[in-house]
């Protein structure tokens, strides 16, 4: 369990130092907010994982073992890619930064496959949910120190400083894997092909193609009102006079803190009520959470500390309950035997809104107004809850959750 915690801080670390980090030095740099709004495309990766997830299944380094090789390698090659980053320069050389970003993005994605391969094979069944929460800790630990941490020192240390520093605590993750146990081997698919292949096939035969295609949209669409707030908020705040230190300590820390309480609170309630009704209750909270940014974008409201409280608290609360219900659903879906491609197909899914189709939010700010958008993004969560009725209905009777790949007394590899 405590490897777990290092190795979700390695996990968690470098998706702030490409975000909000980033974004905050653009924005002081005063490069264009329309462009601000596209470098969430430098997170394609996180999208694409499902591409080279059967890689990682198939092969296994000459060190290490399966899991962890993968998971030093793409450390080690972090460390000095986000060291790198420091240097660059936003306004003169805005393409070389934007690759380096999204090298960060590949390898940190890359990280992420192995990661989540590696905590399934690893824990027992009774170990899971432990587990799971014990990697989410330090994935949560490692967003205050890229988001906050960052943004503070930001405002007593050169930019190149900062990307230093926070990519010397890289070592924190590479610590956690060359000290983590080595899990039970298990016998990797016997051909690219199959790697590649069995898991999609499989997915889409449990679930019946049309019924997969709708899930495919819905897990894309869920988040995409908050994903266009997310991609924003950054710029709006900075733009409303907020200090690099009152951003980093309200949103980057008190607002990391409301999302773990908002995560635990959810997984308690999610406990009582199941993943369907959650999914109901918790979207339409995420949604109307986006009316709290609405209200601080009041000409009347200006720079307000206290109303900026609440609703970087509000918001991410909100997020919080809404992100605990979607992990389930997506964990809820895949098969016990292919769950690292499977669900690195799914979260990168999720990330499609996040880093795809929330990518125009900066030239919709630009056009519209503060105001407006924030209410645009309440309007995005709409179209991932009409489709809840169809696969996951309000009054359907509880029932004991399938566990796909465990029961069969055949697998797809012609094992018995």
């Amino acid at each position: 369990m405590t490897t777990l915690l290092l190795i979700g801080f390695g996990s968690g670390l470098p998706l702030l130092l490409i975000g909000d980090a980033l974004k905050t030095w653009m924005s002081r740099e005063q490069v264009d907010i329309a462009v601000i709004g596209l470098t969430s495309l430098v997170n394609l990766p996180y999208s694409w994982k499902f591409f080279w997830s059967p890689f990682l299944d198939r092969f296994t380094l000459p060190f290490l073992g399966r899991r962890r090789g993968w998971l030093i390698v793409t450390q080690i090659a972090l460390m000095v890619a986000i060291a790198v980053l420091g240097f660059q320069q936003p306004k003169q050389a805005l393409q070389l930064l934007a690759i380096n970003a999204f090298v960060i993005a590949f390898l940190s994605a890359t990280q992420d496959i192995a990661a989540d391969a590696y905590r399934v094979d690893v824990l027992e069944p009774l170990e899971m949910g432990f587990g799971a929460a014990v990697f989410t800790l330090g994935y949560r630990i490692a967003t205050l120190a890229g988001g906050s941490l960052a943004l503070i020192l930001a405002d007593r240390l050169p930019w190149s400083s900062v990307y230093i520093i926070m990519a010397a605590t890289m070592i924190i993750g590479i610590l956690g894997t060359l000290f983590a146990p080595e899990p039970q081997q298990i016998t990797p698919p016997t051909s690219l092909r199959d790697a590649v292949f069995l898991p999609f096939w499989e997915f889409f035969q449990r679930r019946g193609v049309v019924s997969a295609l709708l899930i495919i949209l819905f897990v894309t669409l869920y988040r995409l009102g908050d994903a266009l707030l997310n991609n924003m908020s950054i710029t709006f705040l900075v733009q409303m006079g907020f200090t690099n230190t009152d951003i980093g300590k309200i949103r980057g820390g008190m607002g990391i803190l409301a999302t773990i309480v908002g995560t635990l609170t959810g997984g308690a309630i999610l406990r009582q009520i199941g993943i369907n009704r959650s999914l109901w209750i918790f979207g339409i909270l995420q949604a109307l959470s986006n009316l709290a940014y609405f209200a601080l974008a009041q000409p009347q409201v200006g720079k307000n500390y206290q109303m900026l409280l609440v609703a970087i608290n509000v918001e991410n609360f909100c997020g919080g309950l809404g992100t605990i219900a979607f992990v389930a659903f997506l964990m809820s879906l895949c098969n016990q035997q292919f769950s690292a491609t499977q669900y690195a197909l799914l979260s990168s899914l999720m990330a499609v809104s996040r880093d795809i189709l929330a990518a125009p939010a900066g030239a919709i700010a630009k056009s519209t107004g503060w105001s407006t958008f924030f209410l645009i993004s309440i309007a995005a969560a709409l179209p991932g809850l009409l489709l809840l009725p169809i696969f996951a209905p309000w009054n359907q009777p509880p029932a004991a959750m399938s566990r796909p790949g465990l029961d069969e007394e055949d697998d797809l590899w012609g094992k018995n």
